[in-house]
């Protein structure tokens, strides 16, 4: 009787609004973990998320809105978001109260669609200090919300290697992370702007869950970098796109729609997740919405750029 009795006060403690609403992502998926070199699902099933990638948050903080979040769940039927929090740069080193709120104002929402949220530490240069502050706020507020993906380091330069600076760098990070959410998922960014994953497959990590960042941008990586990829998932470690664009890899034109289709494909074919950079108005070819759209939601076809078209077009087929 006791043990029922305890049973209950734990399934009542849980808050109501960190609930998954029926039939979304979360609700049917759970939380992911790893098995091998796949991401899988709460029942262990291959499962990949598809979805957008917020612009750097101190510059473009208004889509940091559950207006936003919440259209496109409906119009773009993504099934993950990700929160690009500064780390530097008159990001969260200058305003961490003000970073930390646009990062929980994004998961809140996320929760509230169902769908999953990449907290991702969008930095160049590794700072753990910083890191491990924002990430143990973060799985304290949030410990056990399946929605959350937890991205330790969004694009290292190629001047910090991995063994001796990467390595370290995440064991400590995730560390911290695991010490408060033991079952957290991770995705862990590699070398030269989270590129050379087959680094990291000759050296991991030492926790499971833990999936690695590649990054492609379609008009400059092509079928070397893919090559490279498979070589490390032949080694047995998961890989997760946390970020990719249809343009060249400084974000701006020419847009490959043949080698974006190109990457869509291996992707799919190894069931890898894709959150595409970014959701803004900047003036560059990777953002979504053209610099005259002012709106949070409600986009029509005419705000949209060429490569907002391209990627709601994929992105609505995948839901």
């Amino acid at each position: 009787m006791r043990r029922w009795w305890l049973l209950l006060v734990a399934i009542l403690s849980i808050p109501v609004a960190w609930a998954a609403p029926v039939g979304s992502p979360v609700a049917e998926h759970g939380r992911l973990a790893v098995r091998g070199a796949q991401v899988v699902d709460a029942q262990g099933r291959p499962y990949a998320v598809h979805g957008m990638s917020l612009f750097w948050s101190q510059w473009q903080p208004r889509y940091y809105d559950p207006a936003t979040v919440a259209w496109l769940v409906r119009d773009w039927r993504v099934s993950a978001v990700r929160a690009a929090i500064g780390a530097q740069q008159g990001g969260y080193d200058a305003q961490p109260e003000a970073e930390t709120k646009r990062a929980e104002t994004v998961i809140d929402a996320a929760i509230a669609q169902g769908i999953y949220v990449v907290v991702d530490w969008h930095a160049h240069q590794p700072r753990p200090d910083d890191a491990i502050r924002f990430f143990r706020h973060i799985a304290t507020r949030y410990r056990g919300v399946p929605n959350l993906i937890y991205e330790t380091y969004n694009e290292p330069l190629p001047e910090y290697g991995w063994s001796k600076v990467l390595k370290p760098y995440h064991v400590r990070v995730i560390g911290a992370i695991r010490a408060i959410d033991p079952g957290a998922f991770v995705v862990a960014g590699t070398r030269s702007w989270s590129q050379d994953v087959d680094e990291a497959a000759a050296d991991p990590l030492p926790f499971a869950n833990v999936a690695y960042t590649l990054h492609y941008y379609a008009a400059t990586h092509k079928g070397e970098l893919r090559a490279k990829a498979e070589d490390a998932m032949r080694r047995g470690i998961a890989l997760f796109v946390t970020e990719y664009g249809t343009t060249a890899a400084n974000g701006d034109a020419p847009i490959d729609a043949k080698e974006t289709q190109t990457w869509w494909d291996w992707c799919a074919k190894y069931g890898i997740s894709t959150l595409n950079w970014s959701v803004g108005n900047k003036d560059e070819a990777s953002a979504i919405l053209k610099p005259a759209t002012q709106g949070l939601s409600g986009w029509s076809e005419a705000d949209l750029t060429e490569s907002g078209r391209l990627v709601r077009a994929h992105l609505r087929t995948m839901r």
